[in-house]
Parts: structure tokens; sequence; C-alpha cells
């Protein structure tokens, strides 16, 4: 009776396979419908009562969902799943079963019964009543709808731009200060800023002094837009409202009615409950409002409120258009050469602090940083989480506009040249070559077709890693280790 030998567990570059080294986590940024998916039912029935929140998520619906809840929103019984199937043409089935997940994940609509035992959808009656009043009217006034005098010292759109942008370059100068009390410019972040940061991992403490230094996930962070950045930080926020003493509901909804209000405007903070004015003050050091002073009855939403939430956001609120930078710079301010000198025409110290991530910085003059992209910058930039392609886009993004006119710019449609792009990429791969996984070796069979018999088991439940028929030896994933013994043990009676 032949027989098949487990060894020890060995390990095997195979690129498909679970690694054993644990990764530093990365950093996740969820969107408003990966946010919500997230949320157990009952907080969803919450947050649905609240108008402002069923508008946001209807808005960020995908085309096809949005048409089937205006379609059934007035209809008062439940809708057949096959007429509603019926309603996108066979060449959409794919897209139509993942809209009616989608729906269903997010608690908008779900199975009901219908006369005759045919399955039909039917909207959450929470989700359907308020999205009912946020798109006709009715219901309560929303919390800061109310009336205004004229005001004396009014803001436009540039002060709001300018105001939003400094505050939330505070927070980036103290990430990129590593810790220090106050931002590379001199400028303070507020406690609750701080907090936050370490509770969304973007910060740790120094295990020496204590002190809060930038994480991988951090260096992630700095290299995404605004929008992005803003949005990841206040679901961090979110998530500590409840032991702040504030109503998640409340906060989000709130949040969600200033991304539909009107930029340029003011509104009044009267009849607002205790906790929502904590909240607005937290808003204000952020960045996403403005208030003269904290006990003023109004307060200006700015565009990072505005733009939080909506995918269709404009990009006015990138790093590129800050608004230290001139008319240049809002189109570019990057020009990396072939010899991988990289040229960066800015006065910010952020910037110049991104570059350092993954670029040695050579010499800075009073508008002018030049810099090399050599190995060593960028692997520490790979050890601290950023990405080849998170460091090519990144320059794509900024690249000045002559960058954009050249043969090899207008044939590629990237403006960074070629070899830059490629050996940023190899220098990636070379820390990629290799993942390896930890199995369980069979070996020393007596007969070729034993081999081959557990190898094609192996195989169809999808727990090979490697396999070598010349020499009957075979590796299994550790957890599929047990079901190829078992089967091992069967066959063996078998053809006993």
């Amino acid at each position: 009776m032949s027989e098949a030998k487990s060894g020890s567990s060995s390990g095997l570059p195979k690129s498909s396979s679970s690694s054993l080294i644990t990764k530093p986590a990365n950093l996740e940024c969820k969107d408003l419908e990966e946010y919500l998916k997230s949320r157990p039912p009952d907080v969803l029935e919450k947050l649905y009562n609240y108008p402002a929140i069923c508008l946001a998520v209807y808005r960020e619906l995908p085309e096809i969902a949005r048409q089937f809840v205006i379609r059934i929103l007035f209809v008062e019984q439940p809708i057949p799943q096959a007429v509603v199937s019926s309603w996108a043409t066979q060449v959409y089935a794919k897209e139509n079963t993942s809209v009616s997940q989608v729906l269903t994940e997010l608690g908008v609509w779900r199975s009901a019964a219908y006369p005759g035992g045919l399955a039909a959808w039917e909207l959450c009656p929470t989700f359907k009543k308020n999205l009912k009043i946020a798109l006709l009217g009715g219901g309560r006034p929303w919390s800061m709808s109310n009336a205004l005098d004229p005001d004396q010292k009014s803001r436009d759109i540039d002060f709001l731009d300018t105001y939003a942008m400094s505050r939330w370059r505070c927070v980036l100068h103290y990430m990129v200060g590593a810790g220090s009390s106050k931002g590379m410019e001199g400028e303070g972040i507020s406690p609750d800023a701080v907090r936050i940061l370490l509770h969304a991992n973007l910060m740790k403490r120094d295990e020496t002094d204590g002190s809060p230094v930038i994480t991988r996930q951090g260096f992630q962070f700095l290299l995404l837009d605004t929008q992005a950045q803003v949005w990841h930080f206040m679901l961090q926020y979110l998530d500590t409202c409840e032991a702040r003493g504030l109503s998640l509901p409340e906060c989000l909804s709130m949040l969600f009615q200033l991304s539909f209000s009107t930029l340029g405007r003011d509104y009044s903070s009267e009849g607002l409950s205790a906790g929502l004015l904590t909240f607005l003050q937290h808003l204000r050091e952020f960045g996403l409002v403005y208030q003269r002073k904290r006990k003023e009855g109004r307060f200006y939403p700015t565009r990072l409120a505005h733009n939080i939430t909506s995918k269709n956001a404009t990009h006015a609120t990138t790093l590129a258009q800050d608004q230290e930078a001139d008319a240049t710079k809002d189109k570019g301010y990057i020009i990396v050469e072939t010899n991988y000198r990289v040229y960066a025409y800015t006065d910010s110290n952020l910037q110049v602090a991104l570059l350092g991530l993954f670029t040695e910085l050579l010499y800075r003059f009073p508008n002018l940083v030049v810099g090399v992209l050599s190995r060593d910058s960028v692997r520490q930039a790979f050890r601290g989480g950023i990405t080849a392609e998170q460091i090519i886009s990144y320059l794509e993004q900024h690249a000045h506009p002559t960058m954009m006119t050249v043969e090899q710019a207008i044939n590629s449609k990237s403006p960074l040249p070629p070899t830059v792009v490629d050996q940023i990429k190899l220098w990636e791969n070379e820390r990629n070559r290799f993942t390896y996984t930890e199995g369980v070796v069979y070996n020393q069979f007596l007969s070729q077709a034993d081999f081959i018999t557990l190898r094609d088991y192996a195989q169809t439940i999808g727990v090979m890693i490697w396999q070598n028929e010349r020499i009957r030896t075979m590796v299994v994933t550790k957890n599929g280790h047990d079901d190829v013994k078992k089967f091992w043990k069967r066959y063996s009676k078998g053809g006993s």
C-alpha cells in the first residue's frame, strides 16, 4: 500500500499565497457607502431618521440604484423583484444584481412577501419617509435654517477658501513636523485634532519620549487629495463621538447639512443642542466652518465641508491649489528630469516636506527646491508605507505645465519621463520579489498514481501552494492540511 508522509512546515515563494510576515496595515479610506455598510442595522435605522442623511445616501447611490429608489418611492406596496429586474435589460443583469445588493446592504430596501408568494422589494419605512421629506419638504426644519439679519462683516468665498486651507494645513504641518507642539510654520493645533490623529493611527506615541510621531498610514494620508483627507479624518472623529458624549446621528446629519449648504452664505447656530454646538466648534478648529467668535450666532460653511462627501466635488481644495500658490503653482510646480533630478518651484514648507518623504533634498532657494529620486530615498518611502503608484501619481498630479508639452508626454499621456516611472516601479519590485507562505510538505509517495490523485484533490479544493511531479513532492496550505490528510486516509483505506 502506498503512503504519503506529511513533513514539516515549509516556506516557498508563491505570489498568490498568504504571507508569513505580518505586514503593517495600509490606510483604508472608506467612502460613504463603505462606511454605512460597516454600521449595524440598528445604527442605520437611527441614522435614517434624519432627512439630510437619507438625501446624502440617495445622492451617492449608483445611477441605476437611484432610478430604482425614485420609481418605488411613492408606491405603497411591495414591488415584485421580477418587475424591478425587468426595468433593466438583460445586458445589464450583472449591474442589476450588484445594485440590489448595495441597496440591501445599506438598509435602503429589504425583501418582502407579495401576494401569491412572489419575492418582492420594499423601501425601508424610515428611509422612505425621511427621503420624501428631504425631497418634498415638510418635517422639522433643519437645525441651521433659522433666518438671520444681513451680516455686516460678511465673508466672501475667497476668504473662506483661504481660511479653510490655513486651518487644514495646521493639521498637515503638525504631522510632517513629527509631533512638535505647533505646525511647521508656527500654527497651533487643537488637542482634539491630536487625539483624532492618534486614534486613526496616523500618528503614534514615541516609545522614548512619548511625543507623537507619524506612522505608515500617516505617510499615505499625506499623499491623498484634500477632500479624501478631510473625509477620512472626519470618519475617525465620528468614531469617537460616543466617547465625547455626542450623538453620532446628530453629528453626521449636521455634517451632511453642511455639504448641502450654499458656499459663501451664513447660517444660524441658534437652537442647536449643546452637543451640536460642541461639534460646531470642532468643525471650526478643523477648517470646515468659519465663525468669528464662539458665541456668535452665525457661521459660514467652507469648501472643505461643502465637498466632503460628493463624488463629483471639484478639486479646488487639493494641495496643488494651496492658497499660498500663485497662478503657475495652481497648474503644477514640479519638474522631473530623466537624470532623476526633481525641481519644485514652491516656497511652501508643507510641499517641501512632502517631497522630502521620497526624494533626497539637495538645495533650497527662496522659491525653488532641488532634490533627486535615489534608490535609498524611494526605498525609505516604501518602508514608511508609501507605494510606487502613490509617488508617481503625486508627481503627475503636480507636474509643471511645461512637462505636458514634451513629445513623450503627448505620446504616453504621462508628463513624467518613462525611465523614471519604470525605475520607481523596479525599486518597489525589489522588495516584493518573494512572498513567504506557511505550508505542509507531502512527499515520499510510493507511486506516481498516488501523487497525482492527492495533487489533483488539493488543486480541486484550492489549497495547493506548489507541486513537482518529477520528485513527487507537493506543498499545501496549513489550513488545507487537515482536509488533504483526511482525504488521503479515506483513499488509502479504499485502495488497501
